[in-house]
């Protein structure tokens, strides 16, 4: 059992109030009783979540809108679940979803844990994802600057020298800064 699926596994007994139910979910190996856990009416979140969670980490694609919905989760806890089976799912759809997810400005809040799969992906929509995300969260008095630091970190990480411009934007930043000098000394071709 990997740390995330720890994590999972204690976080959801404490919310299931059905614990025969629960031990059911985590015991079964039968794809499809998990399957149907994410479209029969009335299930309760958690049990979706740890359906969604266990067929997702098994690559099995019918797992990808139920995590894409937890991905932008006002819990953070079921986001970051979310996204560490959406890793390992391998569905080619899933980059396209973190990005929309990541530059959807009415969802910022919850753009963190898109923002890091994005990194995580390494995928062609990573990158003007995150510069987009980025150049809008720059203003001075923007609230969600761990999501505008995030994106400064996997811009460093993906190392595409696309990025500098907004990277050398966000220097003067006072809660970026370092991370953007950072970021900038990983691109390719760095001036001294």
């Amino acid at each position: 059992m990997d740390e995330e699926f720890r994590s999972l596994v204690d976080r959801l007994a404490q919310e299931a109030g059905e614990p025969a139910a629960y031990r059911g979910l985590l015991a079964t190996d039968d794809h499809e009783e998990l399957a149907r856990v994410l479209v029969e009416p009335d299930r309760p979140l958690w049990a979706r979540e740890l359906a969604a969670f266990r067929l997702g980490c098994d690559g099995d694609r019918r797992a990808f809108e139920t995590l894409v919905l937890l991905l932008n989760h006002r819990d953070p806890e079921r986001c970051v679940s979310a996204a560490h089976a959406l890793a390992r799912l391998g569905d080619p759809r899933t980059p396209r979803a973190a990005a929309a997810l990541a530059t959807n400005t009415l969802r910022t809040a919850y753009a963190l844990h898109p923002v890091r799969l994005l990194t995580t992906l390494r995928a062609p929509e990573s990158v003007p994802a995150l510069m987009s995300t980025l150049g809008r969260l720059l203003a001075s008095d923007e609230p969600h600057w761990r999501v505008a630091l995030a994106c400064v970190e996997g811009l460093g990480l993906l190392g595409d020298r696309q990025a500098r411009p907004v990277l050398e934007a966000a220097l003067p930043h006072p809660r970026l800064g370092d991370a953007a000098r950072d970021a900038l000394s990983r691109l390719p071709g760095q001036r001294g």
